[in-house]
């Protein structure tokens, strides 16, 4: 009897795209719109919890799954998975955040201290979570809701509120420089569906429904060390997305923009977005910044443990800034 071996995995996945399998994985392979097309069809979320769901694939996360999540928490252990505000301009942070102070020592006659912050969360250098209706694709978004109901006055259908409640379940982290033996990705590096198996396998876990995946490329440490950033980024390759749909990931998050850039799509430029929020309903944590968090679990060698974060309740809102806090 023969086995199957895992390049014979990859290959008839990569079939199933209409691709041929490339010899090295340093360059995505080149997929068509319609092979993003037929996976948007083929991973789709819409109706699976009712024609009117908002939640999509939070509906994931329930009690039982939370309880459980819970128990992940042996010793107390806190560590932040957002990245500090960038308060500068650069070449992926065009709109830094914004800290005024309103009041100080200096004010005349003020009794207390004040300031204010504006953001524009979404991009390539805070950290947040992006709505269901951030992205749309040839007019609807997830569950078919059209486009439309975003108006002036915000979202009126996926908003980020409906996220108010907060996110409370397990995380895992799966840390791809690690596996590779780098301290971080190259831009452009491509994260196929066959490095996320072997990631399991080195981190003897399985990703079950509800969890929150989070993908490490190491690209905050190699902002540090290289400085900013922008156009090239390494991510997940779209193969991928059915992996995801496969294992009922909840949410997904990385510290970059989860998308490997350029995408190998033709015409594509977000691929993993488009699917992942429109098509499967899972919202996402753009740029989390998973360096600590990598030493937390290195150390302990574990890979799972509590998450949670709670974007701020504003209706209509396409998405929020926010901290998540992986729990040990």
């Amino acid at each position: 009897m023969n086995i199957p071996t895992v390049r014979d995995a990859v290959l008839l996945l990569a079939l199933a795209f209409s691709v041929a399998l490339p010899a090295q994985t340093a360059k995505p392979p080149s997929l068509t719109k319609t092979d993003f097309e037929r996976a948007m069809k083929d991973l789709s979320n819409w109706g699976r919890w009712g024609a009117t769901d908002e939640l999509g694939a939070l509906n994931l996360i329930t009690p039982e799954k939370r309880r459980e999540a819970a128990k992940l928490v042996r010793e107390g252990v806190a560590v932040s998975l957002s990245h500090d505000a960038e308060k500068e301009k650069a070449a992926d942070n065009p709109r830094p955040f914004i800290h005024e102070m309103l009041s100080t020592s200096a004010t005349p006659g003020a009794q207390s201290h004040g300031d204010s912050f504006t953001i524009a969360h979404h991009g390539l250098a805070h950290t947040h979570l992006d709505a269901l209706c951030h992205f749309f694709y040839d007019g609807k978004m997830y569950n078919g809701f059209a486009r439309e109901e975003v108006t002036a006055k915000g979202a009126a259908k996926l908003s980020v509120y409906n996220v108010h409640n907060g996110i409370f379940t397990r995380g895992i982290l799966m840390d791809i420089p690690r596996l590779k033996g780098v301290p971080y990705l190259e831009p452009g590096t491509p994260i196929y569906p066959e490095d996320l198996d072997a990631w399991e396998k080195q981190a003897g876990l399985r990703v079950q429904p509800g969890d929150v995946v989070l993908i490490r490329t190491g690209r905050w440490a190699r902002r540090s060390e290289k400085g900013p950033w922008s156009g090239e980024l390494a991510g997940l390759h779209m193969t991928s997305a059915r992996w995801l749909k496969s294992r009922d990931v909840a949410v997904l998050g990385s510290d970059a923009a989860q998308d490997v850039m350029p995408s190998g799509v033709e015409g594509v430029r977000q691929p993993i977005h488009l699917l992942v929020l429109v098509a499967m309903g899972m919202p996402i944590l753009d740029n989390s910044d998973l360096e600590e968090l990598s030493k937390a679990a290195q150390q302990r060698k574990r890979w799972d443990f509590l998450i949670t974060t709670s974007p701020l309740a504003v209706p209509g809102a396409t998405g929020s800034a926010l901290n998540p806090i992986a729990l040990f």
